[in-house]
């Protein structure tokens, strides 16, 4: 059960209360934002929360037992607070939520946390967004450890899987040649690569108005004169100008064919390629098949 302070308490129980919802959002670099619903600025436990921010929350759902309730806040982008270039990138993802119930007439000393969440999804529209809050109970459905899987669970160049990306053209440098759709654009001043030498890797802004932007590449081809040209998975938040310096990284599929023929990194294969499939395990015996327990590839 919460106990409130004393003094807010006391507040409470006189039926005639100023009372509103502060939040203060902390993300996971550190960077800490306070918000309130209130016309006026609150100071109080060491964060100042700003008003005029849009900030609203919606009705909370609550379930009994080890569901995961959740809540939803909404708000305006401003330069001051949250805005649509760092919403974008990612930097309030996983953020921790705090809501205080605060008398305003006198917040530093009456004010309670009434509850810690996170962010989850967020959307956008228009001049807006809306950012999912979700209980850290949500945690328990997430899968931990690792899963069989007949692909590779590593990510390309990470502490398991060891691929050297400085080696055969795996990062290069150019400058984004032309815009050609907001998915689509052609970058200048590569070697000679071949077709799809860049498929499912990444396009990384080094400077210009996306710069520090890093973008999942869904297909490349190859062109004359160290031109290639990319497809991204999702369209560009704005349009960069010609000239802009890019760094590309090739991508993998996470398949045991392509660590070994495309990195010769079959050793550090984290994936389990051997595994019988769905098709395998509910087969029968017959005459065109063996199922003595032997080893199914050598």
């Amino acid at each position: 059960m919460k106990r409130l302070p004393q003094a807010l308490a006391d507040h409470l129980a006189t039926g005639e209360t100023t009372l509103c919802r502060a939040w203060r959002v902390t993300c996971r670099d550190g960077f800490r934002l306070g918000f309130t619903e209130h016309d006026q600025k609150l100071t109080f436990d060491g964060t100042v929360f700003e008003p005029g921010t849009g900030f609203a929350a919606t009705e909370a759902s609550v379930a009994s037992g080890r569901a995961a309730p959740g809540t939803e806040v909404r708000g305006g982008f401003s330069s001051e607070a949250i805005t649509e270039v760092d919403l974008a990138a990612g930097r309030y993802d996983g953020a921790r939520v705090e809501l205080f119930l605060v008398n305003w007439q006198a917040a530093d000393e009456q004010h309670a946390l009434m509850s810690v969440q996170e962010i989850g999804e967020v959307s956008r529209a228009g001049p807006g967004f809306s950012a999912e809050l979700r209980s850290f109970a949500h945690r328990l459905q997430q899968p931990e450890g690792r899963i069989y899987n007949r692909r590779c669970d590593a990510d390309l160049a990470d502490n398991r899987c060891r691929v050297n990306m400085g080696a055969a053209n795996r990062r290069v440098t150019g400058v984004v040649a032309e815009v050609l759709a907001a998915d689509r654009l052609t970058v200048s001043g590569l070697p000679d690569l071949a077709d799809g030498h860049f498929r499912l890797g990444h396009l990384r802004f080094d400077d210009g108005v996306l710069s520090g932007r890093r973008l999942a590449i869904e297909e490349s081809g190859a062109g004359t004169g160290g031109l290639v040209t990319l497809r991204l998975w999702l369209p560009l938040e704005a349009r960069p100008a010609e000239g802009d310096a890019v760094t590309l990284t090739v991508g993998c599929d996470k398949s045991f064919a392509t660590c070994r023929e495309k990195f010769g990194n079959q050793l550090n294969f984290r994936g389990f390629p051997h595994m019988p499939g769905s098709d395998f395990a509910y087969s029968y015996v017959s005459g065109d098949s063996t199922h003595d327990g032997g080893v199914l590839y050598r």
